[in-house]
């Protein structure tokens, strides 16, 4: 797939309502990469008659304009946000650990979606209604790419509340990523309860020598 072919459309949602599913959430996680801070997953059920203007893969947006967007998807939208913790991630790996978040957003939703929309190629495990994997999903399905946004959103704003208990890491800007001023700050100043022990920067600072 050329990522010149890839559009962010409501063509995933509209062959699932011609299938007879009703109400369809986009389902995706962020924050596998970081060497601190919960992974966190968002379902999102987008009301067809107030899709937001501009939705995109939230990686792709300023954070003006991502902040801008998830206020409209809460306005129109039926928006989960859920977490896996860091003792949940360093316990189960990180891969588990974000289907667990995705599994308890979908679980939030109230009444519950009949068809799901997953970013990317795996399905979690404890998903018990209708799914269907999309590959670079956040980039081609409007409902992924809101799930994509309100995740973000959330956890960013949860790193840099983080930040303020823990400052010198740099976590109101790299967001927990393994940036210089990260790693450097766990050499200098130790490994917080917020780290993950499991990755291996982490790790080796821990059980180093």
């Amino acid at each position: 797939m050329e990522l010149g072919d890839i559009r962010c459309s409501f063509e995933f949602e509209e062959q699932a309502r011609k299938r007879g599913a009703v109400r369809i959430a986009g389902v995706d996680e962020v924050g596998r990469g970081p060497l601190a801070g919960p992974v966190v997953a968002a379902a999102v059920i987008l009301d067809i008659a107030a899709l937001p203007a501009g939705l995109d893969d939230s990686k792709k947006l300023s954070a003006k304009r991502r902040a801008a967007l998830d206020l409209e998807i809460r306005a129109s939208a039926q928006v989960a946000v859920a977490q896996a913790s860091v003792e949940e991630i360093d316990r189960l790996n990180i891969l588990r650990a974000s289907h667990l978040a995705m599994e308890r957003a979908v679980a939030m939703l109230d009444p519950a979606p009949d068809y799901l929309l997953i970013d990317g190629n795996m399905i979690p495990a404890n998903l018990h209604v209708a799914c269907e994997a999309v590959v670079k999903g956040d980039a081609r399905s409007m409902s992924i790419a809101a799930a994509s946004i309100c995740a973000k959103i959330w956890r960013d704003r949860h790193m840099v509340d983080l930040a303020q208990q823990h400052p010198g890491y740099g976590w109101e800007t790299n967001m927990g990523y393994g940036s210089k001023q990260h790693k450097e700050a766990l050499q200098n100043l130790g490994v917080t309860p917020h780290h993950r022990r499991s990755f291996k920067p982490v790790h080796n600072i821990l059980y180093q020598g």
